[in-house]
Formats: structure tokens, C-alpha cells, sequence
């Protein structure tokens, strides 16, 4: 009796992969994210002053996570709060048409042409607010 590893039934049916996509995630571009609750306690602020900065747009959040929790990309913030520059160049980006998905997604997609290694939120840290913003208003438009 010979021990064949092989397949009863080489011709089944075809397995169905997950579509792949060249694209990755937001989850994955961003990389560390925080929960509004770790937004307030790393700042000293109470939730609702979190939230305000949310519904006024200086912070923007993303469903992320296995229970789709708001969540805001860590590099957003500073020692002080959201990185001021933010604020215009999140309006900017929306004024042209984007969604908050999609402007993370710019904001956090490696771009080698910056003033800087990295993505735009790396050039904004860095103090190239104003070139980011260009950059912003010409994809935007």
C-alpha cells in the first residue's frame, strides 16, 4: 500500500483568493494611531475637548482596528496638541474634494520628491508647512 500526500481530487473546485490591491491600507500607512480617550489623557484634556478638535477639524480620525474605533494618527500630535499646521492643510485638501480617508491617505503616503524622507505629515513636522500646502493645492485642484 503506498502513502500518497497527493489530493483525492486534483480537479475541485478552483480556491477564491482575496482580491489583492498595489494599494496599502490607511491603518498601515499611518502605522500608530491613538483612541480619543488616549488623545485626552496624553494631552490633559477632558474627552469632549478632544471631540471638539475632531468636529472642528484640527484633528481628523479614521475607523481603524478589529472594532472600528475613531482613532487619530499619533504623528498629528506634539508635547502642546495637533500639529498646527494641520488644520489649513486639512482644509485645503477637503476644499479640493477629499474625503478625511483620502487626505490621511495623501498625508501618510511616502512621497520621495519632500524636502524630506518620508510622507507629508514627516514635512510638516520637519517645518515645510508652506510646500506641503503647495503640494496640497495642486493635487487638490
Amino acid at each position: 500500500m503506498s502513502d500518497t500526500s497527493a489530493p483525492q481530487n486534483a480537479q475541485s473546485e478552483p480556491t477564491v483568493s482575496e482580491p489583492t490591491t498595489s494599494e496599502p491600507t490607511i491603518e498601515s500607512l499611518v502605522g500608530a494611531w491613538l483612541s480619543i480617550p488616549e488623545v485626552a489623557e496624553r494631552l490633559g484634556m477632558r474627552l469632549s475637548d478632544v471631540r471638539r478638535l475632531v468636529e472642528d477639524r484640527y484633528l481628523l480620525t479614521s475607523r481603524v482596528g478589529a472594532n472600528k474605533a475613531a482613532m487619530v494618527p499619533e504623528l498629528f500630535l506634539d508635547e502642546e496638541g495637533p500639529l498646527p499646521a494641520l488644520h489649513g492643510t486639512f482644509t485645503v485638501l477637503a476644499d479640493g474634494g477629499m474625503d478625511d480617508d483620502e487626505i490621511l491617505r495623501w498625508l501618510f503616503t511616502p512621497d520621495e520628491t519632500l524636502p524630506v524622507a518620508g510622507h507629508a505629515v514627516d514635512a510638516i513636522r520637519a517645518g515645510f508647512k508652506t510646500e506641503v500646502r503647495r503640494r496640497a493645492m495642486e493635487s487638490a485642484f
